[in-house]
């Protein structure tokens, strides 16, 4: 029986993952985590696992090889707070303790599959997976880029001295399913379904960076996907590297507002509405861009996806409009 281990499985991606894991049948499972916030364990109550562990008893124990032979860790735990000012608890918990994880499956002979960021391009207008076009604007980014790096110089530019798979996800704006917990940091999408419900009007950051009032663009990629490409590396061990995990097509954040509007209007029983109709009737309310932001946010952003279609993985990845639709539905359904 494979043996898996996911880091951040009761968080957002870890727990879609543990999920996409329980569909081709796989279920032992380390999910590994910390849920001093209680409410997290709702992301993996459903989920068939073969063990908890909290974060702090797992990575010693799993450097003395106490939980056997581990096939895989998908390490997706990490600090994601970008706004998060504490760099010596930012590098401690995405930097010191996945060094740690990465030479203990060395050891242990376990594959390496691990969260990195587009965060870690900052306000670069090319999104490869280059040290030319690498430039974090928060300590988030930079947590996530240094461990990039160390793993370029343990095991070569790409990765090419690799004996085991080792294979690092530029995450970028990632949405969907079991993200309730993450407060602020939970996706546009989800935080526009809450207030269009509550509220009768969704909200967006007005002009700011050059860009028109929501007009900011970003790539935004559902979890499905994400899982998707995890599970496609899993079956391909020999596949190693850096690589962008995003949808490859920047869409402004007026489509992510329209398409939650006029997914809620269809369940309503009323017709879809165009953005410029949706504005009018004031079901789209733009605040003024925060201060607290300002020179640390991406306005732009758009995977650039020549790695990972040259690795050999072709997944089609879903638009904001399938894509959002799919996870409003889901959302009023649990409602």
């Amino acid at each position: 029986m494979t043996r898996v281990v996911v880091t951040g499985a009761a968080g957002f991606i870890g727990a879609n993952i543990v999920k996409g894991l329980n569909a081709r049948g796989i279920d032992d499972i380390i999910v590994v985590d910390d849920l001093s916030q209680g409410d997290k364990f709702r992301n993996i109550a459903d989920l068939k696992i073969a063990d908890y562990v909290d974060l702090d008893d797992f990575y010693p124990n799993f450097e003395e090889g106490y939980y056997g032979k581990v096939e895989a860790v998908f390490h997706e735990g990490a600090c994601s707070d970008t706004m998060e000012q504490d760099g010596k608890y930012m590098m401690d918990n995405n930097y010191t303790l996945s060094c740690e994880l990465f030479q203990a499956c060395q050891q242990q002979g376990t594959r390496l599959l691990y969260a990195s960021s587009a965060a870690t391009y900052g306000g670069s207008e090319t999104f490869r997976e280059e040290p030319a076009f690498e430039g974090p604007l928060n300590v988030y980014g930079y947590s996530k880029l240094l461990f990039d790096q160390r793993m370029r110089r343990e095991l070569g530019t790409k990765f090419e001295k690799a004996k085991l798979q080792v294979a690092g996800f530029r995450y970028f704006n990632v949405y969907g399913p079991r993200e309730q917990h993450k407060g602020r940091m939970a996706s546009v999408a989800y935080h526009q379904f809450h207030q269009f419900r509550n509220e009768g009007k969704v909200k967006l950051f007005g002009e700011y960076g050059g860009y028109a009032r929501g007009e900011q663009m970003r790539d935004f990629v559902f979890v499905d996907d994400v899982v998707a490409v995890n599970l496609w590396f899993f079956d391909h061990p020999e596949k190693s590297g850096i690589f962008n995990l995003g949808s490859g097509r920047a869409q402004p954040f007026n489509d992510v507002a329209v398409a939650v509007v006029n997914t809620l209007r269809s369940l309503q029983g009323e017709a879809a509405l165009p953005l410029a109709e949706i504005a009018a009737r004031g079901l789209i309310e733009y605040i003024p861009f925060p201060d607290a932001l300002r020179g640390k946010y991406q306005c732009y952003t758009q995977a650039d996806l020549g790695a990972l279609r040259a690795a050999g993985c072709a997944h089609e990845f879903h638009s904001v409009q399938d894509g959002v639709s799919q996870y409003v539905r889901e959302l009023a359904r649990q409602a």
